[in-house]
Order: structure tokens, then sequence, then C-alpha cells
């Protein structure tokens, strides 16, 4: 197979942006009467449910959509109709995302291609000034996401991670009753989720290469044969993501950070394999991560996509047993003669991530799930995957922000 190195030139020529421009920032100051003008750069099932969820924020946060991108025609000829339904006026298309930073009518940017896209993109956006929205997992790689981050604060600009269950109230609550010591010394957190049907299986029939600028697709990554599957059922290949480190482990280890409070996991061991998906993919079937945290506790994540038993999130401490999920608490497995008495959690409200966005856009403050939650996650799950590929126990080094086998 051959594989052509990435070099800036052939990065840029694949996204659309032209080599020698200068990025600047954009220098409205949005006002509450000033429309934020938006652009979606990948319009798959993610993108689509975004265009949906900002047409119901139209009007009390006037806000539009002035410009999609996405390599596949089919995605982009239907968000572009969408797109003119609910908001009056066709949109800009492109299948390069570069044509789309490079243009001075658009505000903020909308990330939701597949994974191996979201930082690469995103710095391209930060460097162009433009405020951003990125699908989860934010980063495959540390060093992009070191770069992402601290470009986001040179540049003062908002990014919102879609990490979107850190605008669920029931996690908040739960935080306060856990910092209060609740259960007494918390020195476990346990989490799984399993399902069991193939929900990746899309159909590749009508994903022809005449449709799709595959160039633009592989911008960043090994120059492959076109290869429908990659773009349909990218969820099953290294080319495109980690597996389900990434896919998956990155919202569960975050509500772990919302909970405790902790930020970076210390090391982290992992397990899989592929036992009944035998369909070419190359990531696991069922995978279990151990991380553990200076803050005294181990998170344990597990999922299987072969059998749907066994769903939890649970955190023990030495007086008894929290069930995050549903807000209950007992004395179960507490010190004997310490067990805390049964009882339940009241959530907090829910906000609306994508609004926590639009807001955050206007008063320039830092979102709900700012860019250094998403560089938390990021650690925690680049240490988990590079754990099961490599077969070694990863640690994180904080002071040189780096992952290494230790």
């Amino acid at each position: 197979m051959h594989t052509e190195s990435l070099t800036r030139r052939n990065f840029l020529a694949a996204s659309g942006l032209a080599l020698g421009a200068s990025a600047v920032l954009n220098p409205r100051a949005h006002g509450a009467n000033d429309r934020l003008s938006l652009a979606i750069i990948g319009t798959g099932d993610r993108g689509t449910s975004h265009i949906a969820d900002i047409a119901k924020l139209k009007d009390s946060h006037n806000v539009t959509i002035n410009a999609v991108c996405d390599v596949w025609r089919v995605n982009l000829d239907k968000a572009a109709e969408r797109v003119t339904k609910w908001f009056g006026a066709t949109p800009f298309t492109t299948t390069r995302f570069g044509d789309i930073l490079s243009r001075e009518d658009i505000d903020a940017v909308v990330i939701a291609t597949p994974d191996f896209g979201h930082t690469p993109i995103m710095l391209e956006a930060l460097k162009a000034g433009k405020d951003v929205y990125v699908e989860k997992p934010m980063s495959l790689e540390l060093d992009l996401a070191n770069q992402a981050l601290d470009l986001a604060r040179e540049k003062a600009l908002v990014v919102q991670v879609g990490t979107q269950k850190r605008s669920e109230g029931k996690w908040r609550a739960a935080h306060e009753f856990l910092a209060g010591q609740g259960l007494g010394t918390l020195t476990r957190v346990s989490s799984s989720v399993c399902f069991n049907h193939p929900r990746w299986a899309r159909d590749v029939s009508d994903c022809k290469a005449e449709d799709v600028d595959w160039d633009a697709y592989l911008f960043n990554r090994e120059k492959v044969p076109f290869d429908p599957n990659l773009i349909r059922r990218w969820h099953l290949y290294r080319l495109c993501t980690n597996g389900l480190s990434g896919l998956w482990m990155c919202h569960l280890v975050d509500v772990a950070h919302i909970i405790t409070g902790a930020a970076y996991p210390n090391s982290a061991v992992a397990l899989g394999g592929i036992y009944q998906w035998k369909d070419g993919r190359e990531h696991t079937d069922v995978f279990h991560a151990l991380l553990d945290y200076p803050e005294g506790f181990l998170f344990d994540w597990s999922m299987s996509i072969t059998n749907a038993a066994g769903n939890r999130y649970n955190a023990h401490g030495r007086y008894g047993t929290m069930d995050v999920e549903r807000l209950t608490y007992s004395g179960e497995g507490g010190e004997k003669g310490h067990e805390i008495e049964a009882g339940t959690l009241t959530a907090q409200p829910d906000g609306n991530h994508m609004a926590n966005w639009f807001d955050c856009i206007r008063s320039r403050q830092r979102p709900t799930a700012d860019i250094e939650f998403g560089h938390q996650h990021s650690v925690a799950t680049i240490m988990a995957a590079e754990a099961l590929h490599t077969g070694n126990r990863m640690k994180y080094d904080r002071e040189n922000r780096r992952i290494y086998a230790g």
C-alpha cells in the first residue's frame, strides 16, 4: 500500500486552503442583535442533528447557517436542502473545508466529521479566527490537542466540545454529593456501556466514487484507494478513529471528571478483542480499560457490542455505593456499622449545549464543555487506546503534556 507523507502543501491542497494566506481574526463583536453566521463541516448523521438543533435556536439566538461542507455529494445536497428549507436561504456548498474557513461571512464552524478530522480542522479554523463547536472525541493525537488548546487560549476563541453530558444537571448533582463526602472516601468509579445490534452497518451501495471528493476526505491520512466503507462505516477502522475508547469512552470518562473533579489520569491499561463481529473491522467489539487517578480512585470502563446486559455507572466509597445514572445511593458495600442510609438526589436543571456555545460566542466566556475539558478526555482516551494497541501501560506527564509507556 502506497503511503504519502502529509506535508503542509498537500494538506492545504486537499482542504482547499491557499498557501501563503494570512489568517485574520474576525474583529466583529457579537452583540445580541448581531446575527451569528455558521458553517457546518461534516453533514452526516451528527452534522444533520446539529443543523436541526440550530434551526430550533435560529430566532431565540439570532443565528443562521450560511455554508455547508461534506466530501460526499449525497450528504452535501441533503444538508443544503435542509438549510434552505429551515433558514430560508440557499447556503454556500463545498467539499473542501478550507473554502469555508476563508470566507469572511462565517463567524463560527461546527465540525462533525469522522474522528480523524476533528482536531486538524479545528486547528485550521482557530488559525482563521473562527469560534468552534467540535464533536467528540476532541482529538486522537495528543500533540494536536496541545496545539489546539494553546491556540484557542492565545486567540481567545470560544471552543465548545460535543461532550454534551456536561450540560446535563444530574452529573452536577452527583458531584456535589460526592464532594461532600456522601460516600466517605471515594475509591472506585465503575462504568459499562453495552448493546447488541450492528448500528454501524450502514448501507454502502449508494456511496459511489464519482460522488466523493476522495482526496478531501483523506486530507491528512494515508492515501488509499476509494472504499465506501471508510466513509459509511468509518467507525470500524484505525485510519479513521482509535476505536471504542474515542468513540464511546470519551463521554463516560468525561462524566468521571465531572463528578469527581479529576482532570488527568496517572496511568491506563486496557484489553479487548474482536470476539463476535467478524466483519472486517479493525477495532474491538469488547473493550475494558482501567485508569488510575491522582485524586485517589480507579476508573474502570468497559464496553460490549456483543451483549446488551451490564449497563451501569456506579461510584463506590467507604460507606456505600451510588448509582450515578439514577442519582440513588445506599449503604451497599459500605463498612459494617457505618453504612449510609439510602436516598435519592434531585438533578439540577439541564442546559442546552448548542445554545450555551452561542451565548459564549457573544459574551466571550468559556462554554460548558470548554476545550480544556476536551483536552482532558482526549488524554484519557488516547492513553486507553494506546494501552490496548501496544499492550503497554501508558502514563501521563502533566508538566510536559506527553503520554509514554511505563
